[in-house]
């Protein structure tokens, strides 16, 4: 946890609020029955405030989980009971890379009307897929 905490530091400052969310799961009566497929029983949350003064009402999962649920379902590799796995960790890492560098370069996002690059000021044009291509060595 030690070097979490240095990691939010090294890369936001001292002067961030910042909590986590962390969900309580057990088993469930279904699961004793089958176990593979039957999802864990939500039996409670435990907030955690790690560095600063966040308001509790903000302290979230739904970000985390929703970029999940988008990537899971982009990405085949993530999905469960796949056979569109990654036999090397560097072919999982490269196709990770890829799907975040088209998500926020070449994606127009339907709420924000541009890319989340764009959005940001990091970029100046929607990225076309010979552009992200041709960043590969």
């Amino acid at each position: 946890m030690k070097a979490f905490l240095e990691a939010v530091e090294g890369a936001f400052g001292i002067d961030i609020d910042y909590a986590m969310l962390v969900k309580l799961y057990g088993e469930s009566s279904e699961q004793k029955v089958e176990k593979r497929y039957s999802p864990a029983k939500f039996t409670g949350s435990e907030v955690m405030v790690i560095t600063g003064n966040p308001n509790r009402k903000h302290i979230s999962t739904s970000y985390a989980e929703r970029q999940n649920l988008t990537m899971r379902m982009s990405m085949r590799r993530f999905t469960r009971l796949t056979n569109g796995f990654s036999k090397k960790v560097e072919n999982l890492a490269h196709a990770v890379s890829l799907y975040f560098m088209y998500y926020n370069f070449a994606r127009i996002h339907q709420t924000l009307r541009v890319t989340p690059a764009m959005e940001a000021g990091v970029s100046d044009h929607v990225w076309s897929l010979g552009e992200i291509a041709g960043l590969a060595d």
